[in-house]
């Protein structure tokens, strides 16, 4: 590794009490530090260039007699692990509760020692869904023409209930058994890799579930926030950046527990930092990840993210992270990428943020009514002020998360106006990102309940009577849009110009939005046009003659019929409510 510091947490019996001799020469201790708990030891060991994979001994002595010895195991690292790709603009990202998506193996769904087991009739409990599930489902997700995946978390979570989701960490080690376990999550990336497919890893910095073995016997007294009593965080992440905001907002905001389940971690205390940082190396390297996303980030100690992001960047170079950073604000998003000029001087190497701000103006510009300042006006406005991000092409954009209502609930139920958000998301400078179900128009018609937005995926269990991933059973509506979807997606893998274009976009004039992505390098160019309105409209082409040619051959890459040449000499003809995407 690019760092040859290495931190163990040793736990234990008044464990402090032992002296700790040096595992050898290629494997070398270089400090023992000790905490207010004398049940821990942190032990800094330093990799020497020479060392060689293999078990080392760690003896522990009392008095100048051995006590017991700790094999610690070096591994054999990955060749060219340090190069390793993350996901970039040229990836479509799916998103997966697993617990949600598929029962592959049904007789973890009950496991000794865990309280909650599988009951499918309750939108907050377990359902069943786990890795091999999604092992077994690989095929369908890369026909779709996703390439990498992203599940909701899958360690332990040993809280008594409300575990399906995954964000109450209980183990930073151990991938829940009622999930699978460490060997089958190194399974998935395998298999997941011999498709094509990446696997992105969810991970939590700024709390831990209150089941956590360390809340039983914290490692110091500062290990967590507010240990004695529940404080709840604030949720206002603007008090970071606020010229006019106190210190005492701030601190109640980063402090606070983020809901009494989850307790606040403290990464201002250098050993809860630096586990959580070996951590996710840890997982890159046994996983062979692609990449990370990190849940509540600003929530974190602002230091420690910066270490953290340093860190991992470091050792991967051409790695990517991206950030849950939940604000509609482009300002506040951007302030914390890479390359940005901060208004406090504050360094990030932090590579991509998920687009909030994308997400909201889009939605308001498909349903609201067309006027001067509202509608697709916004998108328009929200694209312009790009300047503000040092790598826009870089940000993971969305139509709907784990979080949020679903797609289609949000645009009203309106198939059509679905469909254009889809399209909008895949063609859009950045990385575009979708829930589980987008693709057969699952809803949470009624509710905001998120045990309903996450809800199961048909045929994803034994006794479903309808199976998405066969399409038996879907609607007519369900099987067009999965079919839109898949032919979107994989038309995508193919464009040099979306994978690695310019943008560049014209003011919406009555109620079309047309924008082109376009790469002189690939000789490709895209068309992309937006018609909101629910009348059929004809465009005239005049106004983009800086960016088509009438003479050019084009065709539209959603035409079923597959036609080999469309005329862009006259007027563009354009459905009610419909995304139109032309290559040149």
């Amino acid at each position: 590794m690019k760092s040859s510091q290495l931190q163990l947490m040793v736990y234990g019996a008044d464990i402090s009490r032992y002296q700790v001799k040096s595992p050898g020469q290629q494997l070398t201790l270089s400090s023992v530090e000790r905490t207010d708990n004398p049940n821990y030891l942190f032990i800094n060991l330093v990799i020497e260039e020479d060392a060689k994979a293999g078990d080392y001994p760690i003896e522990f002595w009392i008095d100048g007699q051995i006590q017991m010895t700790h094999h610690y195991s070096l591994k054999t690292r990955k060749k060219h692990s340090s190069q390793r790709q993350g996901f970039s603009p040229k990836d479509v990202i799916y998103l997966i509760t697993p617990d949600r998506f598929a029962n592959g193996d049904l007789s973890n769904d009950k496991v000794e020692g865990y309280i909650e087991g599988v009951d499918r009739n309750n939108h907050d409990g377990r359902h069943g869904g786990d890795i091999k599930g999604v092992i077994k489902q690989l095929d369908y997700i890369n026909d779709m023409g996703f390439t990498q995946i992203w599940l909701n978390p899958v360690l332990e979570n040993a809280q008594p209930k409300v575990t399906y989701h995954g964000y109450s960490t209980t183990d930073y080690y151990k991938v829940d058994p009622r999930f699978g376990s460490n060997q089958l999550y190194q399974q998935l990336s395998q298999q997941a890799q011999n498709k094509g497919i990446g696997l992105i890893k969810d991970v939590i910095l700024n709390h831990i579930g209150t089941e956590h073995w360390w809340l039983k016997d914290l490692p110091s007294k500062d290990w967590i926030n507010h240990p004695d009593s529940y404080v709840e965080t604030t949720h206002r992440r603007e008090a970071l950046h606020d010229p006019h905001g106190t210190q005492e907002d701030i601190e109640a905001f980063a402090s606070g527990w983020f809901v009494p389940t989850m307790a606040d971690l403290n990464q201002r205390n250098r050993f809860v930092s630096n586990y959580l940082i070996q951590n996710c190396i840890w997982w890159t390297e046994y996983a062979d990840l692609s990449g990370l996303r990190v849940d509540t980030y600003s929530y974190s100690d602002k230091a420690f993210l910066s270490e953290f992001t340093r860190r991992l960047m470091q050792e991967y170079p051409n790695y990517n992270i991206v950030a849950e950073e939940w604000s509609v604000s482009p300002n506040i998003v951007a302030y914390w990428q890479r390359g940005n000029q901060t208004h406090d001087g504050y360094h990030s190497d932090l590579p991509s943020l998920m687009d909030f701000p994308l997400q909201d103006v889009l939605i308001k510009g498909l349903i609201e009514k067309e006027t001067w300042a509202d509608g697709l006006r916004r998108l328009y406005e929200l694209v312009a002020t790009d300047f503000v991000y040092s790598e826009p092409d870089n940000l993971v954009v969305f139509p709907d998360n784990h979080d949020m209502s679903r797609i289609y609930t949000q645009l009203n139920h309106d198939i059509e106006l679905t469909k254009v958000a889809v399209g909008f998301f895949a063609t859009v400078r950045g990385i575009p990102q979708y829930f589980y179900g987008t693709e057969i128009l699952m809803d949470n018609r009624g509710t905001g309940s998120h045990g309903v937005i996450r809800t199961d995926f048909p045929g994803g269990w034994p006794i479903d009577s309808r199976n998405a991933f066969s399409g038996q059973g879907l609607t007519k509506e369900q099987s067009d849009m999965q079919g839109f979807t898949k032919r979107l997606l994989n038309w995508r893998k193919t464009s040099k110009a979306i994978h690695e274009g310019k943008m560049t976009h014209y003011s919406p004039q009555n109620g079309i939005y047309v924008y082109f992505r376009h790469s002189d390098k690939y000789n490709d160019k895209v068309m992309i046009v937006i018609n909101k309105d629910d009348q059929a409209k004809q465009l005239e082409t005049q106004r983009f003659k800086t960016m088509i040619n009438a003479s050019e051959r084009s065709r539209d890459v959603m035409d079923i019929l597959n036609k080999e040449s469309l005329s862009l000499n006259e007027k563009l003809e354009l459905p009610a409510k419909s995304i139109r995407i032309i290559q040149f």
